[in-house]
């Protein structure tokens, strides 16, 4: 073999992930379940291509070894200069330093390196990286303590990349009995290998146990997980990998993997292998026979590469199960039937004291004290105690569900616990053009924000994070919405070219002071402001105004009829206030000496002589009254005579001290202020009414880092048009301060908006979801205790889903061995199969299957929870209304083995009606007898559509030429699920 065909063999290996034989998860545990298929395919197949093409197109007796070596050569440098750890990066070549980009005739185009790439790298392995050791059930955390801040992203491409590393002092200790293992990820060398630091990392903690410390997490350096290559690998050292690969690999997935790279080969081809100049008549047949054999090899290679993108792709854009669906609601919307249950459940009470500290609550001769266990009195008297049905059976949280008339009007939020991407995916039919307000905080990408990115992309890493998001947000929003995205000076301009590209126009810009005192930075200005970014879905909504200050609101002290107004002087000041600015404000009004009331004359206006003509006289008891300033100059009237007219009634005569009258109006304030664009009011403090507030919630400083002003966040929603019924989105949750704010609008003008927050981290069950639980017992709070427990009536439902790494995690391909020799023509057929077929036909049962809908409701998954695989409940119910996007009315389980839904879909407007059943427990004879009983007709106009899953002989009837009534859930579920 010679050194060209190995550097060649040695690319594939890489890209083809042959040397991460040692790493068990996501798709490299697919690609070692296929490891000898694909050597097989190279040894057998494709390496052989090279000389047999070659032999075929030159002369019998033609040495063709060096032919081979150029080959070989241009394969492995065609690849490797678009893979790059595990990604490949879309670089189109124009020539040697130069590249091209898609441009379709823009006047303005914007573009970055990963453009064409889904960012898929979640932050979480990066920042917290746990695990539990399998026998004595400890957690061991991996913890990023250091993490380089380099602000010139330049310094990483200069033969610098980052790494991790053991820190180098008090690398390991022992917390609330669980052990953190601290990192650093710093920038080294580009030769620093990541291996060899690992290695060394599991040397020094290997040692630290050996001094007698650490005794309970033993197994952790005792425990022996093996691999072919290293029979003698440690539990220790296969999470070290794990943790390292999943933060070093897999940052992209290519939208069109194999129409790039067939496009990139056949210009390399062209302009890097086809010399016109250099070719002669006595070795054109050679040379000819090279370019064919890098075209046809390459071609196979590229074919296998776009299989495997695009399989991942495929598992990115599935919409993902529900995993885990409960409900957060007040006891005042609770039935009383439900009471007995509710106070026998301990574990409810414990989060109540938690939550709530309701073991502070003392009775009085009115009201019930907090006892163990509680009495359906105290709960009577607290009717703002959020119950979480988490603590409850599935029969209880039925029955509770199913007393609902309007099961989705009935819910003021929804919270999902997902990754934003998939969680924007499965809410496209259900939300499409219903959200008011998009409130965006994303990753500000600065040394305390920063997202994972490859070294020297960080920038374009993040616009293909955001750009994927803003786009499916965009689709939720009404025509009247606004998204408002907040950021600062880092990616300022990027994201406002971003939102310009997304909304056809740049964003409108405001500052919003958030620290007063600034954040102090070396060399600059203290830093006190940020950005919020207001961008329309349609250009020609306005921006909606801000409610008047308390001091606004003061100076209309007057009251009438018609509501709050001040006096104003009729004759305007200041500038352009002379007659010459606007003569036909200057004209003549008649006020009543005795009565004081003021009319306005029959009059013309002479265009000639830009004055007033009067057409009648006063009477004996009216004075003429002209805008005449104190100095005695001629003034004008605030407004002109049209308006005049119809407001005279708002106008009053008061004497002055020239023998004459003050002219004044009623003022009434308008619908609100029009908002600047620098916004520096106090209660913006990021500090006092984010941090502040956290801790006045929670009792605890550090509970999530730098929240927003929650008066911010709900200005920002007034100015983006939020009215009493509208929806609110946040897709960067974070610690719920979008939620928060909707929900203190609501106790403002006892208003019904929504609010939909999407959180993946796992602060969702520390920080999100608590804090809207504990604002909607309480307005305020000291000390993470409520002060008033003055409360909101409230129910918001929240859901887990399934993650792209789960779906990864839960295919098990076929152990098929391929035979790729060329007897009869079978190796043709098994070539064409493993190249184009093999992934989405040996795991298509794991990725649909039919058996999952004999019993739904006993559906489960492996999702994972501490880098363990845990089988996990998949709400197949839930999930199918997500995909059908159904509002749901009613949602009962009227007898053992069925579920009813029913509701109208959200585009369509189809009434629908939605039987699911235990097929194992239910026949076909049940389920018609059960469709009698209930009074369900197929065949009437009650329900447009009727969908119930497993074969059944229930009459069916077409709603048009394509279409019938009566569908079966597993064929609409396969559909919605993969479109």
């Amino acid at each position: 073999m010679t050194l060209y065909e190995q550097k060649f063999r040695d690319i594939l290996a890489e890209i083809l992930q042959l040397d991460q034989a040692e790493l068990d998860f996501g798709i490299y545990r697919i690609m070692n379940q296929k490891r000898k298929d694909i050597e097989a395919f190279l040894n057998n197949r494709l390496v052989p291509e090279v000389t047999k093409i070659l032999k075929t197109q030159t002369a019998a007796g033609t040495d063709i070894s060096a032919m081979e070596n150029e080959v070989f050569s241009h394969l492995a440098k065609f690849f490797s200069r678009y893979y790059e750890g595990g990604d490949f990066i879309s670089k189109r070549r124009y020539k040697d330093d130069a590249y091209a980009i898609p441009y379709s005739g823009e006047e303005v185009k914007l573009y970055w390196a990963n453009a064409d790439q889904y960012y898929i790298k979640t932050s979480e392995y990066f920042k917290n990286y746990s695990f539990v050791l399998p026998t004595s059930r400890r957690k061991v955390h991996f913890v990023l303590r250091d993490a380089d801040t380099e602000q010139n992203n330049n310094k990483a491409a200069n033969n610098m990349e980052r790494r991790f590393q053991l820190c180098e002092e008090d690398c390991i200790a022992e917390e609330d009995g669980e052990l953190n293992i601290f990192f650093t990820y710093e920038l080294m060398p580009k030769t620093t290998k990541q291996d060899a630091l690992i290695k060394d990392a599991e040397a020094k903690i290997i040692s630290s146990f050996a001094e007698g410390k650490y005794v309970d997490f033993a197994e952790l350096v005792n425990e022996k997980v093996p691999t072919e290559k290293n029979k003698e690998r440690t539990l220790l050292m296969k999470h070290l990998q794990d943790y390292t690969a999943k933060n070093n690999f897999d940052y992209f997935i290519h939208k069109d993997l194999g129409g790039f790279l067939r496009r990139e080969l056949d210009f390399y081809i062209k302009n890097e292998v086809m010399f016109l100049d250099d070719l002669d008549a006595t070795h054109i047949m050679e040379h000819l026979a090279q370019v064919k054999a890098i075209k046809q090899v390459g071609e196979k290679i590229i074919t296998f590469l776009a299989q495997l993108e695009d399989f991942q792709k495929k598992l990115w854009l599935k919409k993902k199960f529900v995993v885990g669906c409960d409900y957060c609601i007040t006891l005042d919307r609770i039935p009383r039937t439900l009471y007995s249950e509710i106070v026998a459940n301990d574990a409810q009470r414990q989060e109540w004291v938690r939550l709530f500290a309701i073991d502070e609550i003392k009775g009085d001769m009115m009201t019930e004290g907090y006892s163990e266990p509680l009495t359906e009195k105290f709960l009577e008297d607290n009717p703002f105690l959020v119950l979480d049905t988490k603590f409850f059976s599935a029969e209880f949280k039925h029955k509770l569900v199913g007393s609902m008339e309007k099961v989705d009007e009935e819910c003021n939020g929804l919270l999902i616990n997902s990754e934003n991407f998939q969680a924007l995916e499965l809410l496209q039919e259900k939300c499409s053009e219903r959200v008011q307000n998009i409130y965006a905080d994303p990753p500000y990408n600065t040394s305390a924000s920063e997202i994972m990115y490859k070294n020297s992309y960080k920038h374009s890493s993040w616009l293909s994070l955001l750009e994927d998001r803003i786009r499916l947000g965009k689709k939720l929003l009404l025509d009247s919405g606004i998204q408002c995205t907040t950021i600062d000076d880092v990616e300022q301009s990027r994201l406002s070219l971003l939102l310009q590209d997304t909304f056809a126009e740049l964003p409108e810009t405001v500052t919003i002071r958030i620290k007063p005192s600034g954040r102090p930075i070396p060399n600059g200005f203290a830093i006190s402001h940020e950005y919020a970014l207001f961008s329309k879905k349609n250009l020609g909504t306005s921006i909606a105004r801000l409610t008047h200050s308390e001091e606004q609101a003061a100076r209309y002290r007057e009251k009438d009829d018609k509501g709050r107004f001040l006096w104003e002087l009729l004759r305007k000041a200041g500038s352009n206030s002379f007659r010459e600015n606007r003569p036909t404000m200057y004209y003549p009004l008649f006020v009543n000496t005795n009565s004081l009331i003021v009319r306005l004359p029959k009059m013309r206006y002479e265009e000639r002589t830009s004055e007033f003509v009067l057409e009648e006289q006063p009477l004996a008891d009216e004075q003429i009254v002209f805008p005449i300033k104190d100095d005695g100059k001629e003034g004008r009237w605030y407004y002109g005579v049209e308006r005049a007219v119809n407001e005279q009634h708002e106008l009053k005569a008061v004497r002055n001290n020239r023998s004459s009258f003050d002219i004044y109006r009623r003022r009434r304030p308008n619908e609100g202020v029009q908002p600047t664009t620098s916004w520096i009011d106090s209660k913006y403090s990021a500090t006092e009414h984010g941090t502040d507030l956290l801790k006045r919630l929670f009792g605890q400083q550090e509970k999530f880092s730098y929240p927003k002003s929650v008066y911010a966040v709900e200005d920002c929603l007034r100015v983006s048009g939020m009215q009493s019924k509208s929806i609110a989105l946040d897709y960067f949750a974070g610690s719920g301060t979008t939620g928060h704010a909707v929900i203190n609008l609501n106790r403002e003008d006892k208003g019904n908006r929504k609010y939909i927050l999407c959180e993946m981290a796992e602060y969702f069950n520390s920080v999100t979801k608590p804090r809207i639980e504990k604002v909607i017992y309480s307005e305020d709070w000291k000390d993470g205790k409520p002060v008033s427990r003055k409360g909101i009536s409230q129910c918001f439902k929240y859901i887990r889903l399934e993650q792209y790494e789960d779906t990864l995690n839960n295919l098990q391909p076929k152990n098929q061995r391929l035979d790729f020799d060329n007897e009869n023509g079978k190796g043709d057929f098994e070539e064409t199969y493993f190249l184009r077929y093999m992934l989405d036909t040996e795991t298509k049962g794991d990725l649909f299957n039919l058996e999952w809908f004999k019993n739904p409701f006993a559906m489960s998954i492996k999702t994972t929870k501490d880098n363990e695989l845990v089988d996990t409940h998949v709400d197949m119910v839930e999930t199918f209304n997500y995909l059908i996007g159904l509002n749901v009315e009613t949602l009962r389980y009227p007898k053992d083995g069925y579920c009813v839904v029913e509701g109208t879909t959200h585009i369509g407007n189809e009434r629908t009606l939605v039987i699911w059943r235990n097929c194992n427990k239910v026949s076909n004879e049940d389920l018609n007898e059960f469709f009698r009983k209930q009074a369900y007709c197929t065949t009437d106009s009650e329900f447009d559509k009727i969908y119930v899953n497993g074969d059944n002989t229930l009459p069916n009837i077409k709603t048009d030429e394509e279409h019938w009534k009566v569908v079966l859930i597993e064929e609409e579920f396969k559909k919605r699920m993969f479109e």
